[in-house]
């Protein structure tokens, strides 16, 4: 009699065991997924590129190679939008009311009209500010790309390609001057953009917009300003 229950106790506490293990096993340990919101005109969409090659989706996909695991970039932008229109459309988009980083690159469509600097300035701002909420008012959390020169590409070879470089990098200054003011990381991809004049596997099919190649040279630019350490993105250097 002893002899079996001291063999059904063993068994007993065997199932225990087993019951345990499986409830741990059931049990998420994964690292919560960081978001990202994207915020921009054609250069952030993607125009005339696939889905996978614009640079936001780029960027996740590099980060994630560093094991931080983000969720689907989300991206707020289109194709000619000026910076009041940016503002409008998200306005009327249904967003979450913090990202973990948020990105804005926006501009270039004012130059192109010939809107002032003036007008340009003070809605970046409003921009800027709202981009700052999104990342629940961390600054460090936010970062912006400078304008590129689309005087470069085929699509302007008619134009005054030295006065669209002096309005961009004009245009730029401003960007730069209210980044520094708000202690924003700003990235200077204009350079890059202006190696299309040389280098035509940077230029999408359409003459105008960059390619996958040069935005994965963007993407460079900005992984290169994070640290990283265990999993999680740190404050950028």
């Amino acid at each position: 009699m002893l002899i079996w229950y001291i063999a059904a106790m063993k068994q007993f506490l065997i199932l225990c065991c087993l019951g345990l293990s499986f409830c741990g096993f059931g049990q998420s340990n994964a690292v919560p997924l960081k978001t990202y919101l994207a915020l921009g005109d054609s250069y952030t969409i993607g125009e005339s590129i696939t889905e996978t090659l614009r640079w936001p989706n780029q960027l996740i996909e590099e980060l994630n190679k560093k094991e931080v695991v983000f969720d689907h970039a989300t991206i707020v932008a289109k194709t000619g939008w000026t910076t009041d229109e940016l503002m409008e459309g998200i306005n009327t988009s249904t967003l979450n009311d913090h990202y973990s980083y948020v990105s804005l690159l926006i501009g270039v469509n004012n130059q192109y009209r010939g809107r002032s600097l003036e007008n340009f300035k003070d809605e970046f701002i409003l921009l800027l500010e709202k981009a700052i909420t999104f990342s629940g008012g961390n600054n460090k959390n936010v970062f912006v790309l400078s304008i590129p020169d689309w005087g470069v590409m085929p699509f302007a070879k008619e134009r005054n390609q030295e006065k669209i470089a002096k309005e961009i990098d004009a245009f730029n200054q401003i960007v730069s001057a209210v980044c520094a003011d708000y202690k924003i990381t700003f990235i200077d991809i204009t350079p890059i953009s202006r190696r299309a004049s040389e280098q035509p596997n940077l230029i999408a099919t359409d003459g105008l917009h960059p390619s996958g190649d040069m935005y994965a040279l963007w993407v460079n630019e900005i992984v290169a300003r994070f640290k990283f350490k265990e999993n999680e993105v740190l404050e950028r250097s």
